[in-house]
């Protein structure tokens, strides 16, 4: 757990300064589970000594597991005395030295744990806050064994807060990576360029001692030569190639990619004897694991990339093997660019709208949690400061919602963006009534519609209008319309929904009497992340989301979209929909 965020470590180190400075114990600190399965100790306060002992210090989670069950439970504390433990003195990296064992069970022996494990909402086990070396030399009892409950219940949102924000970064760096790999490869004509201008990022980015990507040929057979990126012979075997050719394409239907190492669970798509022909392989050239990824575009699988590492790390992340499936996709593409110098030029102009909008994707929503995450911070830190929650505290916590709240809904409408555009993702649609959706809209919104004593028509008949669609599909084309004619149309104003049947289509529109939309912002209005030119929109709140939703749902469903506006006078916005 290398180059962590200062943030990310100052907000620790407050955390524990809380149980140092005010519920009386000379060194606290917090050991985060790593990518690597291993208890880590990332952050400690009190004493020096200490902390240069601890930081750092990785222990197994299995070892803390079950130190953990033979513990007592002092509610959310766990308690294991010194005549209980079992893992080694030399193991704790640091024991208070000021201390003096004595039978006494009121004391606190220098081999006494406390610890806090924090679990997830999967109830995996993510955290420990321990306490060490009482300023009074007690086991804590009575009040202050309640004070220093108290905290950690309060504190436990907080520390997984933090860590899900470090994940979130890391996503980030690795989608970066992502990027990289496809902005780069896309435009070569060879696997040895391919291999050269992706394995640098790709290779520090999963941490990776070496990479080699296997390509098949237009028959599918792997090719006679193993490009490895360090420029090694890597010499496969017949029978390996043969194996790695099966394993492919194997894996390219799961849409999944495997991890290789003899002490861990078996991939389960190969025989044991095909494993056991790689352990030997892998045994040869060093590597205790590799990450095999299959490259392919659409249907085709077009060969493999396997990613190793040598050492003691042998297991890799679920965001790693998602992160690494991503750009198994990539260089698929880029693979097949590498065939036909025509389905390069259509392809690289396809990579390269797609390298355009990850880019905006990644500045947006850099952008937008900017501002919430430093409201989380701040207040947080004025949060942990007292141990009880005064009235200006309540307000931090307050406003440390809203700040999540929006962060959310941000999040939200990225996912379903990325969801509504990918051609990949499963569709299964249903008989929906839109006309019942409409008013569960309407219902929905409101609050909103009221606090601006908005007028709000439907003019449909009693009839059921059914269409062929996704019903989530259809709430967020309903809610984002609706809501944008309510958010733009002044107080006192109207809306009107309409629908109307045909023979083959059912055509939902919805008008207002708001701001309109000037001729210069109707070419852009369905463009990512765009944003009014006028100052009267650019004052509401919004990421420029919404209407590229819409549209992407709409083509989605083998709908259409138009719209009628003038500026100052409202908007329709119109959809059509195929029947059920």
């Amino acid at each position: 757990m290398t180059d962590r965020d200062p943030i990310f470590v100052d907000t620790l180190d407050t955390i524990l300064t809380s149980v140092t400075d005010l519920l009386g114990f000379e060194v606290a600190s917090i050991s985060l589970v790593n990518a690597s399965g291993m208890m880590e100790t990332v952050a400690v306060a009190g004493d020096e000594q200490a902390r240069s002992a601890l930081m750092g210090h990785l222990v197994e989670v299995d070892q803390v597991a079950e130190e953990l069950l033979k513990a007592e439970h002092w509610g959310p504390l766990r308690f294991i005395s010194h005549d209980k433990l079992e893992i080694p003195p030399e193991e704790l990296a640091w024991v208070p030295v000021n201390l003096e064992a004595s039978d006494d069970p009121n004391r606190w022996h220098p081999y006494d744990l406390l610890v806090a494990p924090l679990y997830d909402s999967e109830e995996q086990l993510r955290a420990l806050i321990s306490v060490d070396s009482p300023v009074d030399g007690l086991r804590p009892a009575g009040a202050r064994l309640s004070e220093l409950e108290k905290f950690i219940i309060q504190t436990r949102p907080a520390v997984l807060n933090v860590i899900e924000r470090a994940e979130l970064a890391a996503q980030v760096r690795l989608a970066d990576a992502a990027r990289l790999v496809v902005r780069e490869a896309s435009s070569e004509l060879s696997i040895e360029r391919i291999l050269e201008v992706t394995q640098t990022a790709v290779t520090r980015c999963f941490d990776a001692f070496g990479m080699w990507i296997q390509a098949f040929d237009q028959d599918g057979e792997g090719q006679n030569i193993v490009h490895a990126s360090n420029g090694a012979d890597i010499r496969l075997t017949d029978e390996l190639r043969r194996i790695a050719r099966v394993a492919a394409r194997m894996m390219w239907d799961l849409q999944d990619v495997g991890v290789l190492a003899d002490t861990l669970p078996s991939v389960g798509v190969l025989t044991s004897e095909q494993e056991e022909a790689i352990f030997s392989f892998m045994r040869t050239i060093g590597v205790t694991s590799m990450l095999f990824i299959p490259l392919g575009a659409g249907k085709e699988c077009l060969g493999n990339l396997v990613l190793t590492r040598r050492g003691g790390r042998i297991n890799w992340s679920e965001t790693e093997k998602r992160v690494a499936l991503d750009i198994g996709h990539d260089l698929g593409r880029a693979l097949l660019n590498a065939r036909s110098f025509e389905r390069e030029r259509r392809l690289v102009e396809e990579l390269r709208e797609l390298d355009s909008y990850k880019s905006n994707l990644i500045a947006t929503l850099s952008h937008e949690l900017k501002n919430p995450l430093t409201s989380i911070l701040g207040h947080a830190e004025m949060l942990e400061a007292t141990p009880e929650l005064s009235r200006s505290a309540r307000n931090s916590v307050s406003s440390v919602e809203r700040g999540a709240a929006r962060m959310q809904r941000i999040i939200e409408d990225l996912l379903t963006l990325a969801h509504a555009g990918d051609p990949h993702a499963p569709f299964a649609p249903v008989a929906v009534d839109l006309r019942a959706s409409v008013l569960d809209t309407i219902d929905m919104l409101r609050v909103t519609i009221n606090r601006k004593n908005l007028q709000v028509d439907v003019d449909a008949s009693d009839e059921a209008f059914k269409v062929f669609a996704e019903p989530e599909g259809i709430d967020r084309i309903l809610a984002n319309l609706i809501s944008n004619a309510a958010k733009y149309t002044a107080e006192g104003g109207k809306i009107t929904v309409s629908l109307r049947q045909g023979p083959r289509n059912v055509r939902l529109d919805v008008s207002d009497t708001g701001l309109g939309i000037s001729e210069i912002d109707q070419a852009n209005l369905f463009n990512e992340f765009f944003r009014s030119t006028n100052p009267a929109a650019v004052a509401l709140p919004g990421t420029g989301l919404g209407l590229a939703i819409v549209k992407r749902i709409v083509e989605r469903h083998n709908g259409r979209i138009t719209f009628e506006s003038q500026l100052g006078k409202g908007t329709t916005f119109s959809v059509v929909l195929p029947r059920n």
